[in-house]
């Protein structure tokens, strides 16, 4: 199959990234020798950068034809090219329409994968609308914003294949999605706009997993953080974690720098962006298409800001601004998520799954963490058999 790929010129550069971000991915290596996947094929739909770079190396290794898709907007060049010089199929290039993407995507599914490991289930329900399910066994799903509309196809009894919630693994989700999305979100926007947090206001709409990532960073640099939610116990945490709680209306001209959070479309409207004070920054963490309401009249003002009238900033096109104008999450944390994946993969191959989404096995989501602990060289108390018969015993 060709790859498509703007400049395959660009792989040492990109194979020299990969390989800086291996030396950090401690489980993912360890767990790669593990992986007998002798014989299947797998589409890998996620942002493409060294470290998801690194999860197809690893599948690849353990015997898989890997193909690799990715948007546009997400994807990095010179790693797509050092793929492609380590003979895996890449189906991405930067700068390429969401037309094309979707293109992509199709032949993607035409090549006949039997799992798809993807990430906001956009390819999963591709599949679904156009019939091309194909030899399909599963899909893992990383995002919350993915697994919604997976569970909604569910409950209508429209999802055909089993789905792996791996977001909603303990070793992706209280990691991943606090510390890593959190930190690079916030950091991303702070490259993006130049801003000086101390003493300025970051408010954040939803207090979710990610949300409270932002938060936590945010306040961690020194801005005032304000909460919006519609959830009545997002918003009492919020209030029991310190932070003011308003609705989002009333959180707007106090907001230097506004983050949606929710990953639910038509969050941030035309009336909140109305009510920004001139030089506020509007970004998106994590999050789907539309979760900004864009008006009209933007002017690109430099790469990742638009100026809109009013005088306020949209950074990153409203994209999730750690992947569209940075490299997403930090290492160390994304060797857990993509460990969770890599296991979630030969979950699905290994075993018959009823169509539904799924939690992944408790034991493989500890095996996770207790290979980061090792690789720490943090160690872990064991239960005493006094603990284990008092664990054991009813009333």
């Amino acid at each position: 199959m060709k790859s498509e790929i703007a400049d395959g010129a660009l792989w040492p550069e990109g194979a020299g990234r990969i390989a800086w971000a291996r030396r950090f991915m401690p489980v993912l290596g360890a767990l790669g020798g593990e992986l007998d996947l002798d014989g299947w094929r797998i589409g890998l739909v996620l942002v493409l950068e060294p470290k998801t770079a690194a999860l197809a190396l690893a599948l690849r290794d353990a015997g898989a034809e890997v193909i690799v898709h990715c948007p546009g907007r997400e994807t990095a060049d010179d790693v797509a090219a050092a793929l492609v010089h380590e003979g895996i199929t890449v189906l991405a290039r930067s700068g390429s329409s969401r037309v094309e993407d979707d293109d992509l995507a199709r032949r993607l599914l035409d090549a006949g994968p039997d799992v798809l490991v993807d990430d906001g289930a956009r390819v999963v329900r591709l599949a679904h609308a156009e019939e091309r399910l194909g030899s399909l066994r599963g899909a893992a799903e990383e995002t919350t914003s993915g697994l919604r509309p997976l569970r909604v196809m569910a409950a209508q009894g429209e999802l055909k294949i089993p789905v792996l919630a791996v977001n909603d693994a303990r070793a992706k989700v209280l990691f991943d999605n606090v510390h890593g999305t959190g930190q690079s979100c916030v950091m991303a926007a702070l490259d993006l706009s130049g801003l000086e947090l101390d003493g300025r206001t970051c408010v954040v709409a939803g207090y979710g997993h990610v949300g409270q990532g932002v938060a936590r960073y945010a306040a961690a640099l020194g801005a005032e953080v304000l909460i919006s939610e519609v959830d009545p116990f997002a918003a009492l945490r919020a209030h029991h974690d310190g932070l003011r709680v308003l609705p989002l209306l009333d959180a707007c001209p106090e907001a230097d720098l506004l983050f949606s959070a929710t990953g639910v479309a038509g969050t941030i409207t035309a009336g909140h962006l109305a009510a920004l004070k001139p030089g506020a920054w509007v970004a998106v963490a994590g999050g789907v298409e539309g979760e900004v309401e864009r008006p009209p009249g933007g002017r690109p003002v430099r790469p990742g800001v638009t100026a809109f009238p009013g005088g306020w900033y949209l950074l990153a096109d409203g994209d999730c601004v750690n992947c569209a104008a940075a490299e997403g999450n930090p290492i160390e944390i994304m060797d857990l998520s993509l460990s969770v994946q890599a296991l979630a993969v030969n979950h699905l191959l290994g075993t018959r799954l009823p169509p539904a989404v799924h939690l992944l096995p408790a034991d493989l989501d500890e095996r996770v963490a207790r290979l980061k602990l090792d690789a720490l060289g943090v160690g872990l108390d064991r239960v005493t058999d006094a603990q284990r018969a008092f664990l054991g015993r009813g009333l």
